[in-house]
């Protein structure tokens, strides 16, 4: 908290921006924390006023979620221009706690870091959410997860969802994932369509394959693709290139401190661990109304036993 604390203070030092948000005003600090932590209609938000907190160069915003009998206050720490606010962890957001500027989203700096330059992706390019899975072959939740996506997205959000895949082999428990990861790479340079047969067949396959007979199952998938073979053999033979691409990966991974498969980023927002349609479905809806509502009111400015807060993010 004293190194958070030193660089909050020493940003004060910058004069807001006119015009600026600040999280004193009840209403924009209102819809800021429903769309970081996703709470969802049916709970009441109640924004205290601000007081004197612990640390001079701060205020403190409690705020209260009431559902039904039930009721949970969150505390944050608020600079005295209203432009950023801590999170103590105390949120339940996965990777919780951290310093937030209310005029950017909770997860800008989870964007700034995710790089899908070159990825595989399914989904319209223009699509208003991104969906970017980070994944090993080998991981049976992450099979789970890129079945039920496969299957439900596209029918659910035909436009509204791009999904990105990056490689992330968890090389030290799954002994053949690094491997099938730069496999992945060699039919993804002979299209996206392949790429795609290719991720279904080996998440369908997963249990049959070993480190032995990994190569051999691969090379009768690509014939059975119509792979261009003698240049599939050539890829797989001298795979330097497409092993890089995955270590760029998997660096982009560890930046962003994953230490699970599957990790999602929806627009930024990490979802981790293998998530049922239903409640995933729930969440993309909710973020989907938040990016439709806030690109709408933006548009509109330049022309002038645990008891915890109903969430999709909760089961």
């Amino acid at each position: 908290m004293r190194f958070v604390t030193f660089v909050l203070v020493s940003s004060l030092a910058l004069a807001a921006a006119p015009g600026a948000k600040s999280a004193f005003n009840k209403a924009t600090m209102e819809d800021y924390i429903r769309h970081l932590i996703l709470v969802n209609a049916q709970a009441t938000l109640t924004v205290e006023d601000p007081k004197p907190s612990p640390i001079a160069a701060l205020k403190q915003e409690d705020v209260k979620i009431s559902w039904g009998p039930n009721s949970e206050t969150l505390t944050f720490y608020v600079s005295q221009d209203g432009r950023y606010l801590i999170d103590i962890g105390q949120t339940g957001v996965p990777g919780g706690g951290g310093i937030y500027d209310i005029n950017e989203s909770p997860f800008a700096g989870i964007l700034k870091k995710l790089d899908t330059t070159g990825a595989p992706s399914f989904g319209a390019p223009d699509a208003p959410l991104s969906l970017v899975m980070f994944s090993d072959m080998e991981c049976p939740q992450c099979r789970a997860e890129s079945e039920s996506l496969r299957k439900n997205l596209l029918a659910s959000f035909p436009t509204q969802v791009r999904v990105y895949f990056m490689d992330f082999p968890l090389s030290s428990i799954h002994p053949w994932a690094s491997q099938a990861a730069t496999m992945g790479r060699c039919v993804l340079e002979q299209g996206q369509p392949h790429f795609w047969s290719y991720i279904d067949w080996i998440y369908a396959n997963q249990n049959d394959v070993k480190p032995d007979n990994l190569r051999a199952k691969v090379e009768q998938f690509a014939k059975n693709d119509k792979l261009d073979l003698m240049s599939f053999g050539h890829c797989l033979d001298n795979p330097a290139k497409m092993t890089g691409e995955v270590d760029k990966e998997i660096a982009i991974g560890k930046s962003l401190n994953i230490n699970e498969t599957p990790t999602i980023f929806l627009n930024g927002r990490r979802l981790v661990g293998n998530i049922e349609w239903d409640q995933l479905k729930a969440i993309i809806q909710m973020d989907l109304d938040y990016a439709q509502t806030h690109l709408a009111a933006s548009a509109s400015n330049k022309k002038c036993c645990e008891i915890s807060p109903p969430s999709p993010l909760k089961k």
